[in-house]
Parts: C-alpha cells; structure tokens; sequence
C-alpha cells in the first residue's frame, strides 16, 4: 500500500542544530545524550547533523532528557517563521479532528466551512 506524503513542518537539520545548540548549552555530552535516550552515540550525532529524523516520541524522549519543552527543539527561533509554523501544526490537528469524525460530522463541518469561505470571497 503507498505510502501518504509527508508534510515536512521543520527540517531535520534546523533540528539537529537546536539540539546540538542546546546540549552543548547544558555541558551534555553526546555519549550522556544518547545513554539518558537509550540509543547509540551515532544516532545522536546523525540526529544533530540532519541525517536523522525523529518521531514525535523521540521529541518528548529529548525534550525531558534535556529539561526543555518540545518547542525549544521543534520550532525555528525567527517570530514570523515559528508563527507560521505553529499555525500550520494547529491547522494539521484540526485537520486530523475532522478526518477522525463519522463521514456525516465531517460533511457538516466542511459545509460550514464551505459557506464562511464562500462569504468570504463576496
């Protein structure tokens, strides 16, 4: 079965930089990283440098382990970048609520959505 596109929101490497920026900050090692994760030196160091991606459990796993909240690794540092961004992740949860209702519920609610679009343009 093919797989569904994915939606890249931040890249790896913009990720691997603020984690490295941020356990260098916390005088972490990546060996002590990477043993508080239960995983290998060179994950940690493929992770850093952007040849790695990281679900969302693995962004919880490095939030705790280096006591910071998952935004402080996920979201870039620029204001406007990271309002965009975060606006795009509600509008993909919202997305998901819908997609997660019975077929009649998300019939109803893109009607509604249809008729305030449609006011919108007039």
């Amino acid at each position: 079965m093919p797989q569904r596109p994915k939606y890249v929101l931040v890249k790896k490497e913009d990720v691997g930089q603020r984690l490295r920026a941020i356990r260098e900050a916390r005088d972490i090692t990546q060996v002590k990283l990477a043993a508080l994760l239960g995983i290998d030196q060179s994950n940690v160091s493929a992770i850093e440098r952007g040849i790695r991606g990281l679900t969302i459990h693995q962004v919880v796993k490095l939030a705790k382990a280096l006591q910071v909240s998952t935004d402080e690794i996920l979201m870039p540092i620029n204001g406007d970048r990271q309002r965009r961004a975060l606006a795009s992740v509600k509008l993909l949860r919202r997305l998901q609520r819908i997609e997660s209702l019975p077929e009649t519920k998300q019939r109803a609610v893109l009607k509604v959505l249809d008729a305030l679009l449609d006011q919108q343009r007039t």
